[in-house]
């Protein structure tokens, strides 16, 4: 294995003090979350061995531990993007670090912008699945068995269950979550719009110039993936006006409180190992039962046999 990843996880697992369950990678002005863990620890990237800085407006470049519900979680509070000159083996290094750490799950956040006319700024879309459109792939070189296979399955990488138990958890909480499928860009420029045509015939909703490297890597190691994206603007080429970096800014904080509660729900239902089917049943079961004390009230309240109404 890499020795930097070695000596980065060795020094967190000395640093934190409960190992993580839950991952969570936290997109462009999205770091509100990390505020909100209890018990927090937090460690900079400059001083983990090995870690790669994040540059970008909106990225803290700040690792916390924390608990969330009772559920031990650490976060990436900013990401490492290609568009800085990284190669893609750094840029997947911090995601790597919260597979060897242990976390069964991680929770990939993005700001994107919408190419599906049916998404608006503030919308939050569940990822169905991805186009790599980066040129390159996070797996290209040498393997590292300790990692993972050399040809990782990526039919299911934005597992199923757990986009059920998403949609189960944003329903329980009252928040309105569209589903899609994101596309990851080389940039740093934005797309154009003839681009943006491209990128809808291909199927795609959303686009962003992250999460899919992450992805790639944490299912080699057979981490489950959930992905969650911003969304922030609408492409080019969708409205008629440019496209700025201050606009993703502005709406991930109009958005942070729902965005927040909706993680911090997340985070304990997958901790505590709940399923989306468990919490789709719940709800039935507890109308089921509704129904039936109304009906037996309506019984005790009701005409006695053989005598009907005058």
């Amino acid at each position: 294995m890499d020795v930097r990843l070695s000596e980065a996880t060795q020094f967190l697992r000395e640093k934190l003090p409960v190992p993580p369950v839950v991952g969570v990678i936290l997109g462009s002005g999205l770091g509100e979350f990390a505020e909100r863990l209890s018990d927090a620890v937090r460690i900079p990237y400059a001083e983990i061995p090995g870690f790669p800085a994040a540059a970008v407006v909106g990225h803290a470049g700040v690792l916390v531990s924390g608990l969330v519900g009772g559920a031990p979680v650490a976060v990436l509070s900013g990401r490492i993007h290609y568009y800085e000159g990284h190669p893609m083996s750094d840029v997947v290094f911090p995601a790597r670090v919260l597979g060897l750490l242990g976390c069964r799950t991680v929770i990939v956040t993005n700001a994107a912008g919408g190419i599906d006319r049916g998404l608006a700024p503030g919308d939050l879309m569940l990822i169905e699945d991805h186009v790599n459109a980066f040129g390159t792939n996070p797996l290209v070189g040498a393997n590292d068995d300790a990692l993972g296979p050399r040809f990782p399955d990526m039919s299911d990488a934005y597992k199923r269950d757990l986009r059920t138990l998403a949609a189960a958890v944003a329903r329980q909480e009252r928040i309105p979550v569209k589903s899609g499928v994101y596309v990851g860009v080389h940039g740093p420029s934005y797309e154009t719009p003839a681009e943006i045509r491209a990128y809808r015939g291909w199927g795609a909703n959303a686009v962003g110039m992250s999460t899919v490297p992450e992805v790639i890597a944490l299912n080699q190691m057979g981490v489950g993936v959930l992905g969650i994206s911003c969304i922030t603007n609408m492409a080019a080429g969708v409205l008629k006006k440019p496209l700025r970096h201050e606009e993703v800014l502005e709406t991930t904080q109009r958005v942070k409180e729902r965005f927040v509660r909706l993680l911090t729900a997340l985070v304990e239902a997958v901790g505590s190992g709940r399923s989306g089917d468990t919490l789709t049943r719940a709800p039935r079961r507890a109308a089921a039962k509704a129904k039936a004390a109304k009906a037996r009230a309506k019984t005790k309240t009701g005409a006695r046999p053989g005598r009907g109404k005058r």
